[in-house]
């Protein structure tokens, strides 16, 4: 039986055109800078982000943690959402790399309010921290694919600029993010002083993040990279399916946004089943069951054929992707309805 896999948009394989894309892949050392591909796929990222530079890394934690190394200094503190990916999923890494400390602040569907930021940033008293990051995502994992409104963007960086701190966005699927609100990522990444995302994501590529920011901070980034170990050689070969992945996956991101819709609506129908369907703006549906716990049912419903996750707490979650199709999530609803 072919098992309907709702985990991840990172459980996507690469199609016979993205392989014959590798296949074809022009390679060189990418530790010299001599990678033909890599450097195309650093160029363009650096042109469709608006920023001067821009650096491939093996995973969106690498591009994060770079990003965080690159901005702050030993003993900083850096604000991030309570529920984010760099608090919650990134092993503390910004200790261990970084040696700065993160400061929450708790937002609503992962929405910080400026006020509460401006709270949470020290004064200048020699037992406090300082304060010279602040980390925004977007879309927000663990809010369920929740897209950071511009205009709050906006808010947060002025103020940021007006207080010397710099700024951060994780972009892991900032691509969802222009897909539903129709706002560039070039726009997007106006509002801060570097931008992470991802192409192994919705974009359907088998490995691979980047990193944007201006040139200074790309070099220290580099330097980063290759003491952490992902300084690459022969990178060409994956850098292809990333470059086939921004020019032919973006537009279709929609369909998983559809996807996503129409499979809240119908959950949402069955009695036990708890869906906040105004958050559901992109690809990904977080939820509850009330009947059955969490692990009971991600249990069941592998038994059956339906592969989901868990999300944030006693919530599930399903993410939609190039991989599933509309007929699949139907039969996924149908089985769903079955066994619960």
């Amino acid at each position: 039986m072919k098992k309907v896999d709702l985990r991840s948009d990172t459980v996507t394989k690469p199609s016979k055109e993205m392989r014959e894309a590798i296949f074809n892949a022009e390679v060189g050392d990418d530790v010299f800078g001599e990678d033909p591909t890599v450097i195309s796929l650093q160029e363009k990222c650096s042109v469709i982000s608006g920023k001067e530079s821009a650096l491939y890394v093996t995973t969106g934690c690498l591009g994060n943690q770079l990003a965080i190394k690159g901005h702050t200094k030993q003993g900083d503190e850096v604000i991030c959402e309570s529920e984010s990916h760099i608090f919650h999923y990134e092993t503390s890494a910004p200790s261990i790399i970084s040696n700065v400390q993160l400061h929450t602040v708790n937002g609503i569907n992962g929405v910080m309010n400026p006020e509460d930021i401006k709270t949470a940033v020290r004064s200048g008293e020699y037992y406090f921290p300082k304060t010279t990051l602040i980390c925004l995502e977007n879309t927000h994992n663990r809010a369920g694919g929740t897209v950071q409104p511009i205009d709050n963007i906006i808010e947060i960086y002025t103020f940021a600029k007006e207080n010397g701190i710099k700024v951060h966005i994780d972009g892991a699927r900032i691509f969802n993010a222009s897909a539903a609100t129709g706002i560039s990522l070039k726009e997007y990444a106006k509002y801060c002083d570097s931008i992470s995302f991802c192409f192994s994501k919705g974009l359907g590529a088998p490995v691979g993040s980047v990193l944007c920011g201006d040139k200074d901070f790309i070099v220290t980034a580099h330097k980063w990279r290759k003491i952490l170990g992902g300084g690459m050689r022969q990178s060409g070969i994956i850098a292809a399916a990333a470059l086939y992945a921004l020019e032919n996956n973006v537009e279709r991101l929609k369909e998983d946004h559809e996807k996503a819709k129409y499979f809240a609506e119908e959950i949402s129908k069955i009695d036990g089943f708890n869906v906040n369907l105004e958050n559901v703006q992109t690809n990904i549906v977080v939820f509850s069951y009330s009947k059955k716990s969490k692990n009971d049912i991600i249990a069941i419903l592998e038994e059956n054929g339906v592969r989901i996750s868990s999300g944030s707490y006693e919530n599930l979650r399903a993410v939609f992707h190039l991989d599933v199709t509309f007929e699949e999530v139907k039969n996924s609803i149908e089985i769903i309805k079955k066994v619960l």
